[in-house]
Formats: C-alpha cells, structure tokens, sequence
C-alpha cells in the first residue's frame, strides 16, 4: 500500500465504470479484493468475501472508496465497505446518472457537474476537433447530420449515443412493473417532437392524450403521473429543470432520442421531426410517409401549408405551434389526419380554421395558445373525444357552435373578457366529466354559478363573477376544490396568481355589509381587495374564522379605520393563520397596529408584511405586543411619512414576544430615521436593503455586530457616510455590502406592480430538477457518504 500524508485517506480503491447489465456486488468485491491484495478463495461466497473486505478496512485508519458509474444502489454491508458515519475520517464517493441512486444511499452531500460555458465549450471544440477536416463542405455535412440526428461517426455512436441509450434502457426499470401506471420511454421519446424547451403543462396534455400516462379515472391522478414521470426523467439525466413551468432536454439528448425512434423496429415511435430547424415551408422533399405515427414541425418561419399532403391514416399527434407566419390552413388540410388525437396550433398567426377540423373524430387535445388573431371557429361538434380544450390567450368573439356536444371534455382552459353573452342557461351542465375550467374574465351570472357548482367532478375553478352571484348562496360545495380563483366584480384587471392556490379578488366594489363573502372565505388561501370601499366591514360583521386564509393583499383601498375603542379587539382572531400581509395605495393606513386592533387580527402567525405607496403611515408598529413575533421579511417603499418602525410607547418586550427579522428592505422613506427602539430585533437580519434613505445615517448595533448578515444593499454614498460606533464593525461587513445604481431598482418596481392589477395573468398546473454521462465534460451526479 503506498505511503500517504497525515490526515489523507490510507487506503484507495477504485470501481472501474461499470455495465448495468454486470452483476455489480462481483465486480465491487473483485476491484477492492485487487487494491488490498487480499487473498481469497476462488470458489468463495460473495458474503465470504465481504467479510474479509470489511477485517482488512477496520485495520485502517481512514479510507476513500469511489464507486464510479454506478447504476443500482448498492448496499456497502454487502461488498465490505464499513459506513464512513462509524469509521472517522473516511468517506464513500459514488457517480451516476440516476439521482434516486444517490437518495437511496443516503449521500451526505450531492452535487451536478454542469456542462461547460459557451466560451469554453468552444474552445474544447476547437482543440478537440478542430482540425478534423479542412473544407467547409465537409462541416456543412457534419451539421446537417446534426439536423437530422444522424450521428456520423462509429466514434459518436459507440461512445456518446449507445452511453445515452443505456440510460433510456434502463427507464423500463422505473415503471412499476405496469403499463396501466404509464409508459415512460413513450413519454421520453415524445419530447423530442418540441425544441429543446418544453411547456410542462403542454407535454402532459399531449402525453394523456397519446395514452402513455396510463389508465386513470381523472385527469388529476393522470397530471400527478406526469408529474411523476417528468421527475423520473430529470433523476435519469434526460431532462432538466428550466424557468417558466417549462422543462429543457439536452441537445445531444435530444439528438439521441431523435436517433432511437427513427432506428426503432416499432412503428410506433416513427416520426418526423421538423422542430426548429428554420423552415418556411413544408417542400415535397419533406419525408411523411402513410405510416408516420407523429409529425413534429413546431417553431420554424413556416408561412403557408400544402394543399395536398400525403394522407397519414396513423398519425396521432401533429405539432404546428410556434410558426407566428402561419396564417391559413388549407380547407380540406385534417382529412389528412383521420386518426389524429392531437393537434398544436399554438402561437401561430391563424385567423381561421377550416371546416374539416370537425372530421378529426379521434381528437382528444386541441391546444391553441395565444391565437390572437383567431377571432372565430367553424363547429367543432363532431369532436365527441375531445377532452382537452386549450384556448388561453385568444381573443374568441364568441363561444365555439357545438361545444353542447362536447360531452368528455375534462379540461377548458378559455379565458377572455367577451363571452358572457354567449354563455346561456344549462351550457356548464353539458360538461358533466369537466374537471378544470378555466373562463376567467368572462363575468359569469347568478345561473352558470349555479351550474357550476353542481358539477360534482370540478377540482380546479378559474371564473369570474358579478357581485349578485354570491348573494344568498350555498358555498359548501366549494370544500372539493383544490384550487379556485374567483373574481368578483369588475373583472378588467388581470392579477398574477399562483394556480395551486385558492384565492378570491373582489375588485371595484363595496365590500360586503352582511358577510356574502363569508362563505366563500372559509375555503380561501388568498385573498385580493382592490379598490373596494367599506373594507371595515369585510370582517367586523361577521362571527366566522377562517383558519384557511394565509395571504391577504389590499390595493388601493379607502378606509378610515376609527378610533381604537370601535374595534372588535375583544374578539377572538378571525385570521388565525395569516402569514402573508400587503398594502399598496392604502391612503388611511397610519400603522399595521392600527389595521390589526380595529379588525381584531392578532398577527399570531405573520412572516411576510409589504407596504407600498402609503403616504399617511408613520410606523408600522405602535404598541407593546403589536409587532408579530414570527415576522422575518418586511419591505416598505415610497412611504413619505414613515418615521419609525417600532414604537414600544414605554413598554418593553420580552425576548419571546421579539420578532427574529431575517429580511428588510426600506426604500424611498426620506423622513426614516431610526431601526426603532427593539435593538434585538435585528439580530437574526441576513439580508439588509436601503435605498434613498437618507435619513438612516447609523445601522442599530445589533446589525453593526452582526454574525448573520449576508448581505447589505444600498448606494454607495450612503454606505461610505454612515456611523459606526467602531471602525472594526464596518470593515467586519464590508465584504456583504452591494452597491446599486438607480437603474437596478427597476426590478424592484417591477416586483411591486406584480403586485398591482392590469400586468397580466400568468398561471400553470405544475406543482412545481442534469445532462447524461457519456458527454464531455463529464455529467453525472456526484454524490458523496462521509
């Protein structure tokens, strides 16, 4: 054994990257049997052999064990290898591609090896190949072999392609033994019909559709399986997490996927994939034979499509999304698709449809967002299968002639401001299977309310309604949805809402005198006031809590809350729960303590206050006991007459009852001079932002001498004119400060008009993450035991 220095490991071993169809424990015992020169017995049993293994380490002092491409979690009891947790200093390093193989072992620390930068990558291409060939004709080939995923070179396919394949493989493994639970490679190989960034709730629409998500009876156990099925593939390096409710496949991935559909003996993988290849028109050269099972030629410059295209009798999915020049479909263009279960016209410039969409009997998903320019549909009444029907973001003039026949329908998604008048009685008791709609500003009547609530399978509700609908109405029904967002009242603003909540906005309107709102509240997680009057009686008329409710925004909103002895203080807390507390243009609003006594709310639970644009508050808390004691994220902007934050009026609070501030953020407060009298209130701070304060000239001592602080953000001017009440405290923090221009708090803006109607609504049913082993550099997951 060679010598090593202090504190290092005194024995190595090392697994030569391994094969998953190897018996693995055989090739463990053999590696580390070859590193410690042990003798054994030919004919011995593996459990034999691990017993001498595990002697021989125990002698040791430490040891560092790497189990290199590892494919299978791997029992370390069963080679020898003693737990490193029990044997000091020691430490088990694994790699794979499969991250469940790092979270069955129990890793201690886990990290992703991430590709190179463009910069870099460039130059390893350049060092690497870059002299490979000298014509630009033969580069030019290379490409287009790219293009269509055609690899090459035996090279590629032995060491990069067949790497990958062994990991699509090895997906039969991660099905529970089922196809009624979901195909998995059916799922992988249909994202290689999409560019490199895929829409989640887009893919799940089309892989339920295709029936690869298995047998289920709802189209939420069927999402959750995607959802399910998308980790599997982000565990096996297939698919990577992105922004946006969106998820990215690899190019190189992307290309193998590519690769194996198209050499698969099975018909039913035969596609053509066309995605994002610059194409402005569908050539004659274009290959689509009758047998194609999927078309792919979404994201291109396509402008116009044949009149005549091959007749493909088995084609279930046709993606045109994403083409914004395509602006006509040729009349008798379907016939073509007889068979055909989904259909993308998203984001294109279609401004109408040809009748012979209403031959596609066999449809399921018909997905078309942002059509602006598709004002009108012919009938769709032919669609008897369809159960996902997508129309967000375009601006339909009325509703679509024969959707009374539409009668499995399980998702609408067809938000928009102009149907009401389209909508007539009995039209939501057709859709008796609807489990999500989605009619948000459309102001619905007393009657489709009523509609709506007796259709026993609805989970998730997105609507809009006039003020008159909720009078004397039996809300209970509303216990079986998990999400809902239901305006009521003017319905001209758009507010951004997280779709996994259950959220109410009342918006222009008086709210409620004799508790009409009541019965929808005890259901709520969120709740949206803007500009409504007569917000005092929101709550001090009624005798109910609502436990539920967690967030509560009020915008612009007149209210003069009275004198302390008119509230109902006395009361029990109607908003147990609430952790979430915004006010913008709040124009009476002197202090939080003054909001919370006149409405009896105790704050027992508050995390998270923001306040904005209220130009009569002076403090946010004014008496002993009113500030939350679990509050740790404040932010307060434009708010000119704020003076202080804490005012303790004499008293004193006891250090339970101090909040443990982990996050402020103070802008615009030209009249802030002082933190406020609770110096240890800022003692758990991490991050601090002050930004045109200029009367802030000295940070309370507790943040001076501050071990939790992470970072300071503010001008620099103001940062090098502050007081400190010793040198060393500003040279103990100067590594956490930022500075920022003026620039850099339009972010800062843009985040308090998130907050403000008339941005917009972006929502998605996603409840909410690498690159495979095989390309350079090196991507597998790293996982380590110590």
């Amino acid at each position: 054994m060679t010598s090593v220095k202090p504190n290092k490991p005194e024995f190595g071993a090392f697994r030569t990257p391994g094969n998953p169809t190897t018996t693995r424990q055989q090739v463990d015992e053999t590696m580390i049997v070859l590193r410690l020169n042990l003798k054994v017995d030919n004919e011995g049993s593996e459990v034999s052999i691990a017993s001498k293994i595990l002697e021989r380490l125990k002698q040791e002092k430490s040891f560092l064990v790497i189990l290199d491409d590892v494919w299978e979690a791997i029992n370390l009891d069963d080679i020898g290898v003693p737990q490193p947790q029990a044997h000091t200093g020691s430490k088990v390093i694994i790699t794979s591609c499969f991250g469940d193989v790092c979270k069955r072992m129990k890793t201690d620390t886990k990290m992703t090896i991430s590709t190179l930068k463009a910069d870099e990558s460039w130059q390893l291409f350049i060092k690497t190949v870059g002299d490979v060939v000298n014509r630009v004709e033969e580069w030019v080939d290379a490409l287009d072999s790219l293009r269509i995923s055609e690899p090459y070179d035996k090279d590629v396919i032995d060491e990069v392609y067949k790497v990958i394949k062994l990991s699509f493989d090895c997906l039969e493994s991660l099905d529970t033994g089922s196809k009624r639970r979901g195909d998995i490679k059916s799922c992988f190989l249909y994202c290689s019909l999409y560019p490199l960034v895929i829409p989640i709730d887009d893919l799940i629409h089309c892989w339920w559709a295709e029936g690869f998500l298995g047998e289920f009876d709802t189209y939420e156990k069927a999402y959750n399986r995607g959802i399910t099925i998308i980790g599997s593939l982000k565990n096996a390096c297939l698919l990577e997490a992105h922004e946006m409710n969106c998820v990215k496949m690899h190019d190189v991935v992307h290309d193998v996927a590519k690769w194996i559909a198209n050499s698969s003996n099975l018909d039913e993988h035969i596609s053509v994939f066309q995605a994002g290849i610059g194409l402005t028109e569908i050539s004659h050269t274009t290959k689509v034979s009758a047998s194609v099972k999927r078309i792919s030629f979404a994201s291109n410059k396509i402008e116009y499509l044949p009149d005549c295209f091959t007749v493909c009798s088995k084609t279930t999915s046709l993606l045109l999304q994403d083409n914004k020049s395509l602006v006509k479909i040729p009349d008798k263009f379907f016939l073509s698709f007889p068979v055909l279960r989904v259909l993308n016209l998203s984001y294109t410039g279609i401004r109408a449809l040809p009748c012979s969409i209403n031959e596609l009997h066999q449809l399921h998903a018909l997905i078309r967002q942002n059509c602006r320019m598709l004002k009108e549909l012919p009938s769709i009444g032919n669609l008897c299968n369809l159960q996902v029907l997508d129309c967000d973001k375009t601006w339909l003039r009325c509703l679509l002639e024969g959707m009374d026949k539409l009668t499995n329908l399980r998702l609408l998604n067809m938000p928009t401001h102009d149907l009401r008048r389209s909508i007539g009685k009995g039209f939501f008791i057709k859709f008796s299977s609807i489990e999500i709609v989605d009619m948000k500003g459309s102001c619905l009547g007393a009657t489709s309310f009523d509609e709506l609530s007796s259709l026993h399978n609805v989970t998730s509700l997105f609507i809009s309604v006039d003020s008159s609908s909720i009078f004397n109405r039996d809300h209970t029904w509303m216990e079986r949805l998990k999400r809902f967002c239901i305006e009521v009242g003017d319905t001209s603003n758009a507010i951004s809402i997280n779709k996994s909540t259950k959220m109410i906005i009342v918006s222009h309107c008086e709210t409620f005198s004799n508790g009409e709102l009541s019965g929808m509240l005890q259901f709520a997680s969120d709740l949206h006031l803007v500009d409504c009057m007569g917000l005092s009686k929101l709550i001090v008329n009624t005798k109910s809590t609502f436990n539920g409710l967690k967030s509560l925004r009020i915008f612009q909103c007149c209210c003069n809350f009275g004198a302390v002895e008119e509230g109902i203080s006395g009361q029990i807390d109607p908003l147990p729960n609430l952790e979430y507390l915004s006010f913008i243009f709040v124009d009476h609003l002197k202090s939080v303590s003054d909001f919370g006594h006149f409405l009896g709310l105790r704050f027992s639970k508050l995390r998270h206050l923001h306040i904005s644009f209220c130009p009569r508050l002076t403090c946010l808390f004014n008496a002993v006991g009113s500030a939350p004691k679990h509050l740790e994220d404040i932010a307060i902007n434009q708010c000119e007459e704020l003076v202080d934050l804490l005012v303790l009026c004499g008293g004193s609070l006891a250090n339970s009852e101090i909040p443990r501030v982990r996050k402020l953020s103070l802008q615009s407060l030209p009249k802030l001079a002082t933190f406020g009298e609770a110096q240890s209130m800022w003692e758990h701070l991490e991050e601090l932002e002050v930004v045109y304060c200029n009367g802030i000239r000295k940070l309370p001592l507790s943040i001076q001498t501050s071990n939790n602080i992470k970072l300071i953000k503010g001008e620099s001017q103001w940062w090098s004119q502050l007081e400190w009440d010793d040198d060393n405290f500003k040279s103990n923090l100067e590594h956490c400060f930022k500075g920022c221009f003026e620039w850099r708090y339009i972010g800062n803006w843009l985040a308090i008009c998130r907050e403000i109607p008339h941005w917009g609504v972006k929502h998605s049913l996603t409840k909410a993450t690498p690159y495979p082993r095989g390309i350079e550099p090196e991507t597998s997951r790293l996982g380590m035991m110590q």
